[in-house]
């Protein structure tokens, strides 16, 4: 390589490491890695979304918020006797709780608050969100749910 190549090289070197991640801006990041804030608000999102739906029993507006693989099963069960959306029940208060990272994604949880005519009881949910691809879908639902931290005092 001549002292012309050597020049041209030195030249075209920042330009080569600029494209492998130096100056490389958030919306860069790699699929599956968001910042944290970003998960925690997105995540935030898709689950208010979702309980928004089930007050308004919206199973459409429900259905949006999961991931693909979710869909059918959600289809199956979301209206039945134990469904999310069943129509003896109404939800009259619905709040998140707690936002971690969990291992397979965002755990968010929630206490929804159920009624039935008169009867009402608090149920704690736990929704995993992902990342799928560009956006952010609920990836799993189960009872139970992370209770916020207490404080003890001796």
């Amino acid at each position: 390589m001549g002292p012309r190549h050597r020049a041209i090289a030195v030249a075209l070197l920042p330009l080569s490491l600029f494209g492998c991640g130096a100056g490389a801006d958030k919306e860069d990041a790699p699929l599956g890695r968001a910042p944290a804030e970003e998960a925690a608000t997105k995540s935030r999102e898709r689950v208010q979304a979702y309980l928004d739906a089930m007050s308004a029993k919206d199973v459409d507006a429900g259905r949006s918020q999961l991931c693909a693989p979710m869909h059918a099963a959600f289809d199956a069960a979301a209206t039945g006797p134990n469904g999310d959306f069943a129509d003896h029940f109404e939800v009259p208060k619905a709040t998140i709780t707690d936002i971690r990272t969990g291992p397979a994604g965002q755990e968010v949880s929630a206490v929804v608050t159920v009624a039935v005519g008169a009867k009402e009881a608090d149920r704690r949910l736990l929704f995993t969100v992902t990342r799928g691809g560009a956006d952010w879908c609920i990836s799993g639902e189960t009872a139970g749910g992370a209770a916020p931290e207490t404080s003890v005092t001796p």
